[in-house]
């Protein structure tokens, strides 16, 4: 039962925040998705619904002994090819988790890899 209210409060927040969260082709939308064992993170353009640029912890050469340093070099991934692409702002999409642990790490992550959050 706890488990249910659990998904369905992360549902209410999630649908509150895309309501005010949008991307655009100058400020996309990096949206982050943790699961128990990974975490990913992709810049969306919502107005041409296109993805721009992805990175996961399952990708070679990602590397950290902690969940926390792990989700730091997704974002710092994440930034550099970003950066690639000339873009240097995006709008944070925390995709209903709470802002602490491996999510923050990830924004702190793409903060030092350049973008502007």
């Amino acid at each position: 039962m706890a488990s249910h209210k659990k998904q369905e409060r992360k549902r209410r927040v999630k649908r509150g925040m895309r309501a005010k969260v949008a991307g655009t082709a100058l400020r996309p939308r990096l949206s982050v998705f943790r699961s128990n064992k990974y975490i990913y993170a992709q810049l969306i353009d919502d107005r041409a619904g296109v993805t721009l640029a992805a990175a996961s912890s399952k990708e070679s050469g990602v590397g950290g002994d902690t969940p926390i340093e792990v989700s730091k070099a997704v974002g710092a991934n994440i930034a550099r090819r970003a950066r690639d692409k000339g873009i240097e702002q995006v709008v944070f999409d925390r995709n209903g988790y709470r802002y602490h642990g491996r999510v923050r790490a990830l924004a702190d992550g793409a903060r030092e890899g350049g973008l502007q959050l």
